[in-house]
């Protein structure tokens, strides 16, 4: 009406004041105890529309005010409806439990003059206090999409899975051996950075996945031994580490050990255009797809040089690193520069990932998982979304096989036959071992430094190390 014309006349003046919205009293008098002075550009422009019951999507820079500019209007409007019941009526999905902690503590500071119940919902910890709390009534709910999921899952009685998408399209979801170059730990001084020692595990898979592994012999020996302790049938080979023409003799020789293999390899964009060329283009009896090959050279884009390598190699291309968003996705698909986008649910979301799936699938294109599934937990959330995801995946990527034994959960899914189970359980449908989860916090707290940093690892292989994107690691 006429008062929600008077604030779009003043917005962008200085002299605009939060009164000026209708916002209830014990708002104003949280606002005025916050400090606030006066909306910022983003609270002019997004308050007066959500109150008027508008539709909304709001862009604004980091400490411009936003969460105040959606949660004001949210607890005037369930303020000003209250019916003296605690339901939830209000949602807010954040990615992570860092900014779901901001958010809810800016709406306990906002209306902490108000009767309405505030919940912030989020994976890592014990989920009985806050399914307690939701029991007990909440009018608003901050939450993480996995938490959330798993939640809902719970109470409804289904498998996550069957909340995405589609809903279930299958109870198992192939996977494929991820080998890896490993240098020697010995290398490294004592006690300057310690890694893991397997050499006395009775599991030979454990035992050599700690020892050095640079050859095409020990890289079958290493295939070998994932095949025999989890069935997979194919193999994708992380490159990037020697020199383009070892690795491919390290191809050779699996798919020589494997003849039947679907056999891939992801050099992780280390070879120039021309390299990745001559390198591949006489190896379509060994590899199936080529992951990432090359980036960007010479002023042009890594999606503009991935469709010359297609052009040049015939080769079908997967990536990871020139589409992990739906901006991303668009330019390269535009320039038809790969085949499989593998969609990870760290970048995508849950929701994300599986509809790229949908998209994929009605496209003719091929959707698949790379990256990150290093915990328990994650290679749970790995299995639901693989469950849901439509059309015919590519064999996910299997980081957690080098992880395998952490035991996080009391009942991780397990990987047999080539393939990954689903929990058949309610939500994500694993338990987590807390006690496991606190001593894995404990040595995380017992060090030094919490940054990755490959390159203090790399010095005690080749002094002076620096990355270099145009070069494999062990080549310098």
């Amino acid at each position: 009406g006429a008062s929600l014309k008077n604030i779009k006349r003043k917005i962008g003046k200085k002299e605009m004041e939060f009164k000026e919205f209708d916002l209830a009293p014990e708002i104003l008098q949280a606002i005025e105890e916050k400090g606030y002075t006066a909306p910022t550009p983003i609270q002019q422009q997004a308050i007066p529309a959500l109150l008027s019951g508008e539709d909304l999507l709001g862009c604004a820079q980091t400490g411009t005010g936003k969460t105040a500019a959606f949660a004001l209007p949210i607890l005037q409007k369930l303020f000003a409806s209250w019916d003296y019941k605690h339901q939830i009526r209000a949602l807010i999905l954040t990615p992570t439990r860092e900014l779901a902690l901001q958010i809810y503590e800016n709406f306990l500071d906002y209306g902490k003059h108000l009767p309405l119940r505030c919940c912030v919902i989020f994976g890592g910890v014990s989920q009985n206090p806050q399914t307690q709390q939701l029991k007990e009534g909440v009018d608003v709910l901050i939450a993480t999409p996995g938490r959330l999921l798993d939640l809902m899952g719970q109470h409804l009685g289904v498998p996550m899975c069957q909340l995405l998408g589609e809903g279930r399209q299958r109870t198992e979801v192939e996977v494929l051996g991820y080998l890896f170059y490993v240098s020697n730990k010995n290398k490294v001084p004592a006690g300057e950075m310690q890694y893991l020692d397997e050499s006395g595990s009775a599991d030979p898979w454990f035992r050599l996945r700690r020892e050095e592994i640079l050859t095409p012999e020990r890289i079958v020996e290493e295939a070998q031994a994932v095949y025999e302790k989890y069935g997979v049938g194919n193999f994708k080979l992380k490159g990037g580490v020697l020199r383009g023409s070892e690795e491919m003799e390290a191809l050779r020789a699996i798919k020589k050990r494997f003849p039947d293999a679907r056999v891939n390899i992801d050099p992780n964009g280390a070879w120039s255009l021309r390299e990745a060329v001559e390198l591949c283009r006489d190896m379509h009896d060994v590899i199936t797809y080529v992951e990432d090959p090359c980036g960007p050279e010479n002023g042009y884009s890594g999606r503009e040089i991935m469709r010359e390598f297609k052009n040049a190699t015939q080769f079908q291309v997967a990536t990871n690193m020139i589409a992990t968003d739906w901006r991303q996705f668009y330019h390269t698909v535009s320039l038809n520069a790969c085949d499989i986008i593998l969609a990870d649910p760290h970048f995508w979301g849950f929701d994300g990932t599986v509809r790229m799936s949908q998209l994929l699938s009605s496209w003719g294109l091929t959707w698949g998982i790379h990256s990150n599934n290093h915990f328990d937990i994650t290679l749970a959330a790995f299995a639901q979304v693989g469950a849901a995801a439509v059309g015919e995946p590519a064999p996910l990527d299997t980081h957690w096989i080098w992880q395998d034994g952490q035991n996080l959960l009391k009942d991780a899914p397990q990987i047999r036959d080539g393939y990954l189970e689903v929990p058949d359980k309610p939500g994500l449908g694993v338990t987590i071992d807390m006690e496991r989860v606190m001593e894995a916090n404990r040595l995380y707290n017992q060090m030094d430094n919490h940054d990755r940093d490959d390159a203090m690892a790399m010095r005690y292989l080749i002094p002076g190390w620096r990355y270099d994107s145009k070069k494999p690691c062990l080549v310098r």
